[in-house]
């Protein structure tokens, strides 16, 4: 609306009120100095104040008009700002909502394991060329983050924490051939070691071998951590989905389907501290 008192069109208008006003004015005084009661002046004034009358109201009601236009705007602007506001306040309570429910699934956890301490976090990058499904979270040293940290989500393992940088760290999850940790049955108790393979990762599986041919394992069983390497007892891994008989000694092996969706995965918790961290590491550096 501003600009219109630029334009072209608001000047010339502002210009023929100016004149008629002064004209009128200039007819008035001269009615009154000849006679203010003469018919001449009257009628030599009166269609000059009659212009001036019909210009004066179409002039008045222009700006009623354009004052009323401008409260228009305003009420829609502040409108649109309650509307904003209100929006914003939406993207809070749902984005708080989520922060709720996905720290409400942790409680359970850290119900069942109070030794455990956790520090949340974001995938911000996936590593495309890893065929493991590597990536990136959005936590660092500067978050308390060290190299071989476990990372899970409330469904289950997700992996570990293989570098780490002041505000970002590099997770190598459970299909990767670069980990190994030991692993339970969760049924039976039969051991073993989950070490994954290039051609299970592909199917989006995991291995579980070393597992002696007398054991009781079958299809369906849930798989969890033993403890033993660099993870703490009892997280969940997946389930076991076939058997099979190793072809370099006698063992068997069973394929692995984590528990976590690692394709749509998009929050973790790092357990940055938990019971006998300290000595499972410095007995795998010995």
């Amino acid at each position: 609306m501003r600009f219109f008192f630029r334009s072209k069109q608001f000047k010339i208008i502002l210009t023929v009120f100016i004149v008629v006003f002064a004209v009128s004015i200039i007819f008035s005084i001269i009615g009154k100095v000849i006679a203010p009661q003469s018919d001449i002046a009257g009628t030599i004034t009166a269609p000059f104040r009659s212009a001036f009358t019909s210009i004066s109201n179409g002039v008045s009601d222009f700006f009623d008009a354009l004052s009323g236009g401008n409260e228009a705007m305003l009420e829609n602007a502040e409108l649109e700002a309650e509307i904003n506001e209100l929006r914003n306040q939406l993207a809070d309570y749902e984005q708080i909502s989520k922060e709720n429910e996905f720290y409400k699934n942790y409680l359970e956890i850290k119900d069942q394991n109070p030794d455990f301490k956790f520090a949340p976090a974001t995938l911000i990058s996936r590593d495309s060329s890893d065929p493991y499904k590597g990536f990136v979270i959005n936590k660092g040293s500067s978050d308390g983050i060290s190299v071989h940290d476990p990372v899970i989500t409330d469904a289950g393992l997700v992996g570990y924490i293989s570098e780490v940088g002041l505000t970002t760290s590099k997770v190598t999850t459970i299909l990767s051939a670069d980990l190994t940790l030991g692993a339970l049955d969760n049924r039976t108790s039969d051991s073993g070691i989950i070490n994954g393979s290039l051609e299970l990762a592909e199917k989006g599986y995991t291995k579980f071998q070393n597992l002696s041919r007398s054991c009781s394992v079958a299809v369906g069983d849930y798989v969890i951590t033993s403890g033993e390497g660099i993870f703490p007892k009892g997280v969940l891994i997946g389930t076991i989905e076939t058997i099979s008989n190793d072809q370099y000694n006698t063992s068997l092996y069973a394929s692995i389907k984590p528990f976590v969706d690692l394709d749509s995965l998009r929050d973790v918790m790092v357990i940055t501290e938990f019971e006998g961290q300290g000595s499972i590491l410095d007995s795998e550096e010995e």
